[in-house]
């Protein structure tokens, strides 16, 4: 285990702070009938927040806890968040991995602004790709999903919401060195052109470019980086229409292997691995609402990517190239004061172009030729309903029917129940089933470094699980103060899996991709409770049990490999008044 020091100065903290309270301020007034025309959170700046209203079982990770690292991005905005476990798939690329209810982050739903996002060969590095000082919040929902998003949640949903251009008018900005010579520099503008028309800038750019090898080994122990990130936004915001434009470019370069001052022997060539990444991205949200006493509204929702990669690690060569559209129709209205009806239909097209050069691929085949193109489209429709006939009970049946041009027509049900006696306490249910195109290569592409062959089954099956859970929620009046428990436990059990195998029969410099022949499930049971101890100080304990396991190539049932399956967390939290200090302990 290496221990590395790191010094870090932020500039601006006071001013991100700021922006912090505003922002939330105006998301709050400003960004309110977006929330009810596309059912999102309001979401109010805090550390580990519950959305008590949501019929879901939603955390919410506010603006007060992201400004507690400067330097944070998605990837490292978890670590006080006891549900999610974020960490490197290999030092090599400094690929993260992120894990709910024990299951691998291919099977969380990723959002951004409640519109499927960061997919496929984006997996990989997509936990690097959004800045922490762009994000408003991130609502972590756990189980079953709203079929409103479409059929891929299979374990829950990570939504994130970026800085929004209603927000108040300035520039905005932060800046993060460390001892290791990383660098990054943050900043947004906002202008409000008029009462309605409002733009803003965000740019994000990180540079790291020294070698670190600090068990001296010959390999870098993190990839050398380079990374410039923007996005513009339009907002027009009217009382009974609104429209949200956007576009985002991307360019992300990463270089690892061999350390050049540490090769002794120049007639061997260095093992040189680089990663080159383009991304682009555009997304237009619009809606007409109707100002009545049953808040009406249509909405219209268009998104489209570009995911460009360039792979090489040594003489193995893999670039691939995603395209993504994305369009959604929304029809949704309260029928009367206990019914709510929301119904649409969506449409996604992905297309997949890749070019594979050197040994380490296979197909189980009789040509052993790998498809260098892959397209798939899918139409659907869905409805979904909420029934509240008083204040303790609402239940939410969805459905949605799909139509796949590679796996052909699915129906996907899902079901969830809140009841609350009384405010200090909340029980919530859920079920549902989740689907999802697997892409063994592109979604594990960072796998290449370790110079293992892979060996990609023929026909690969649609994945399909079934998600159940329960959750329940009490506040506890203690000491003029309220304690917050939570329990929970969920049981995921795939009826259909691409089963990722690295210790397997056919020899252990392999990777392999077949269909599930056997069970695969995981057993989730977490309790965690919340007390603000006094004035500015607030301590948060947790525990989780994780059973994970799998049917190998072997056929015996074994434990998800580096999947933990205990783990305690205790987080101390103090604010001085005004928030001009906060001190964070974390174990």
């Amino acid at each position: 285990m290496t221990f590395r020091s790191m010094i870090s100065i932020s500039f601006f903290t006071l001013c991100l702070q700021a922006w912090a309270a505003d922002a939330d301020s105006a998301a709050n007034s400003d960004s309110s009938a977006i929330s009810k025309e596309l059912n999102e959170v309001v979401v109010q700046a805090g550390i580990g927040l519950r959305a008590q209203s949501a019929i879901s079982n939603t955390e919410i990770i506010g603006q007060t806890q992201l400004v507690r690292a400067a330097c944070c991005n998605l990837g490292e905005s978890f670590s006080t968040n006891p549900s999610v476990d974020v960490s490197y798939s290999d030092a090599a690329t400094g690929a993260r991995q992120i894990k709910l209810l024990g299951l691998s982050g291919t099977y969380v739903q990723m959002l951004t602004e409640n519109v499927p996002n960061l997919r496929g060969a984006a997996i990989p590095y997509s936990l690097g790709f959004v800045p922490g000082p762009w994000m408003q919040s991130i609502q972590v929902s756990k189980g079953a999903a709203s079929v409103k998003n479409g059929y891929e949640s299979i374990t829950g949903q990570i939504n994130i919401e970026y800085l929004k251009p209603q927000a108040p008018d300035g520039v905005r900005g932060n800046a993060y060195f460390d001892s290791k010579l990383r660098q990054e520099v943050n900043a947004d503008a906002g202008v409000h052109l008029s009462d309605r028309l409002s733009t803003s800038l965000l740019v994000h750019f990180e540079n790291r470019q020294s070698e670190h090898d600090a068990n001296s080994d010959g390999f870098m122990d993190m990839p050398r980086l380079r990374q410039f990130n923007a996005m513009h936004r339009w907002a027009y915001l009217s009382p009974g229409f609104i429209s949200q434009l956007s576009a985002r470019v991307l360019v992300d370069n990463r270089e690892s292997g061999m350390s050049a001052h540490s090769h002794a022997d120049a007639s061997i060539p260095l093992y040189e691995i680089s990663v080159d990444t383009k991304r682009y991205e555009m997304q237009w949200k619009n809606a007409l609402m109707r100002n009545d006493e049953r808040n009406t509204s249509l909405a219209l929702i268009l998104h489209g990517s570009i995911h460009d990669a360039d792979n090489r690690f040594g003489n193995t060569l893999y670039d691939v190239r995603q395209t993504n559209g994305y369009a959604q129709l929304l029809w949704e209205s309260n029928l009367s004061e206990a019914h709510n009806l929301a119904v649409g239909v969506n449409l996604n097209h992905d297309y997949y172009k890749e070019r594979f050069g050197g040994s380490a691929f296979s197909l189980n085949d009789t040509d052993g030729a790998l498809p260098t193109h892959e397209s798939e489209t899918t139409i659907g429709g869905y409805a979904q309903y909420t029934f509240k006939p008083n204040e303790k009970w609402t239940l939410m049946p969805g459905i949605r029917f799909d139509h796949s041009s590679r796996y052909g027509n699915f129906v996907t049900p899902r079901l969830h129940v809140k009841y609350s006696p009384t405010q200090a306490f909340t029980l919530r249910a859920s079920a549902g089933k989740g689907f999802r195109s697997p892409h063994g290569i592109a979604e594990n592409s960072q796998m290449l470094a370790c110079g293992r062959t892979f060996i990609i089954a023929e026909n690969l099956k649609q994945e399909e699980a079934w998600n159940y859970g329960v959750a329940t929620n009490f506040h506890l009046p203690i000491a003029d103060k309220v304690l917050d428990i939570n329990a929970e436990y969920y049981y995921t059990h795939f009826i259909n899996q691409m089963v990722m195998n690295i210790d397997g029969i056919a020899g252990p410099n392999t990777v392999s991709f077949s269909n599930l022949h056997g069970k695969s499930y995981s057993h989730t049971l977490q309790i965690d409770a919340t007390y603000p101890v006094f004035e500015g100080f607030t301590a948060t304990g947790a525990f989780r049990y994780t059973d994970a396991r799998t049917t190998y190539d072997t056929g015996m049932l074994r434990y998800r490999p580096l999947t933990s399956r205990y783990k305690a967390l205790l987080t101390l939290s103090y604010a001085t008044p005004m928030i001009i200090w906060q001190f964070d302990l974390t174990g």
